[in-house]
């Protein structure tokens, strides 16, 4: 089994090799009982946000790590993929700026950000 760190990891190279904007993985341990790890990203339309969900969801599953729970669609501009540990979070721009995740985890530690 890997560890939440290397999750997170995988995760974040597959929303960047699709061309994830705005790439942000967060520490919340610290602030969070429930998950150890958030990516953020965005896409800049509907298949390009499908596109950065399957890359994701298809690389994890190459390890066997299957989310335990899935939320959202492409063209409702947010997918979310909870992993236990790390919850990957795809938004359209329009949707990020309204949901300000960052900014609700304000206390979290910026791991790795990728404009």
């Amino acid at each position: 089994m890997l560890e939440p760190a290397e999750i997170a990891r995988i995760a974040t190279e597959a929303a960047a090799e699709k061309q994830a904007t705005d790439i942000v993985l967060l520490d919340v341990q610290a602030s969070c009982s429930f998950a150890d790890y958030f990516l953020i990203c965005s896409g800049d339309s509907d298949r390009q946000i499908k596109a950065i969900w399957e890359a994701v969801l298809d690389e994890l599953k190459l390890r066997d790590i299957f989310p335990l729970h899935k939320e959202g669609t492409s063209d409702s501009g947010w997918l979310l993929a909870d992993y236990g540990a790390v919850v990957v979070h795809i938004f359209g721009a329009d949707e990020r700026e309204f949901y300000g995740l960052e900014k609700l985890w304000v206390d979290a530690v910026p791991m790795l950000r990728i404009q």
